[in-house]
């Protein structure tokens, strides 16, 4: 059974403190974040769960769908990576607030 989630926040950068890596993320929290963690949810995703407590979806900004994982994280709920090409095709940089839908 899938389940799509709608969530809408700023797209913001992660900057490694030892190199010059960056990562682009979308917080997923508040009513999105409570549902993916959900424990009728969790049950039926047991097997989707990979390393680091890690969540298979597929998401989508705009037109651009792409699979990945979410990462859980105690402080800000889940992280949603974004890669350059999402961004690029959609016209979206930090600070830009994004719709973003996933399948779980």
């Amino acid at each position: 059974m899938t389940e799509q989630i709608t969530h809408v926040g700023p797209l913001w950068r992660w900057t490694s403190p030892s190199g010059p890596a960056a990562w682009h993320f979308v917080t997923i929290d508040g009513p999105a974040g409570e549902a993916l963690s959900g424990t009728a949810l969790m049950r039926r995703l047991e097997k989707a769960i990979g390393g680091f407590g890690s969540l298979k979806v597929t998401a989508r900004i705009g037109e651009t769908a792409f699979n990945t994982s979410l990462f859980p994280s105690k402080e800000l709920g889940w992280l949603l990576p974004v890669k350059a090409a999402v961004r690029k095709a959609e016209g979206v940089s930090e600070g830009d607030v994004v719709e973003v839908v996933l399948t779980v």
